[in-house]
């Protein structure tokens, strides 16, 4: 893992510094081929430079983002964008990281994909990567 994440994570509180290590270990775990590192302030892992899932630190809790998450059809990913394709969840507590369910939205990750990598090139058109 990239050093600038544990960094990221040893500068929170207890609570928070455990489920984004839970977090941290579990992605890695999943997305070996991944790059992470920190990206506008927070952790994110790449797959072919494209963003697949990041957290961060937010006033009700630390937030699990999933870029192309809307598409995974996962109620528990209930915290939808309004612009793109992106879906999240909020963790208060690391007993409410359920690993399974974390495991299969990274699976699901690699296999749904927008490319947001070139969105500036499309003009903010999102275009489904074909995987």
């Amino acid at each position: 893992m990239n050093p600038e994440i544990v960094t990221f994570n040893k500068s929170l509180g207890p609570h928070d510094q455990q489920i984004c290590d839970l977090l941290a270990r579990v992605i890695c775990s999943k997305l070996p081929e991944a790059e992470n590192k920190i990206w506008h302030r927070h952790p994110v892992w790449f797959i072919n430079g494209n963003p697949i899932v990041g957290y961060s630190k937010q006033k009700p809790g630390i937030r699990l983002m999933f870029w192309s998450g809307a598409d995974f059809d996962e109620p528990n990913l209930g915290v939808l964008g309004e612009k793109f394709k992106d879906a999240s969840i909020f963790y208060r507590n690391e007993s409410e990281v359920n690993v399974n369910d974390l495991e299969r939205w990274l699976e699901k990750s690699k296999q749904i994909q927008w490319d947001y990598g070139n969105i500036v090139k499309r003009k903010g058109n999102l275009v489904r990567i074909k995987v």
